[in-house]
């Protein structure tokens, strides 16, 4: 069945910079776009990026376009989020999707802190 397991997270101050990981199994891993999603507390979960299935194409919400990058080793089957310049609404637990017509699949999220 189709896996998603996020690694990376943790806490760190404001301006400072981390790596999230998402390893897959059970699809075709180069064959869908990958996503990362954020859940604050009391809000709904956001888009935060997508990449397509051949890494060439990506897209980003507003509030983090230019601080995060998203990116995919298909060699690895793995998905990254550089997140650089974090602010403390950055603050989040962050989490991995595929979605096609057939499967919908979700990480268990990894949280993200950013506070001094």
């Amino acid at each position: 069945q189709v896996q998603l397991v996020e690694s990376g997270g943790g806490l760190v101050q404001p301006g400072g910079s981390l790596r999230l990981s998402c390893a897959a199994s059970g699809f075709t891993f180069n064959n869908y776009p990958l996503s990362w999603y954020r859940q604050a507390p009391g809000k709904e979960r956001e888009l935060v990026a997508t990449i397509s299935s051949s890494g060439g194409n990506t897209h980003y919400a507003d509030s983090v376009k230019g601080r995060f990058s998203i990116s995919r080793d298909n060699a690895k089957n793995t998905v990254y989020l550089q997140m650089n310049s974090l602010k403390p609404e950055d603050t989040a637990v962050y989490y991995c999707n595929v979605a096609s017509f057939s499967f919908n699949s979700w990480g268990q999220g990894t949280q993200v802190t950013v506070s001094s």
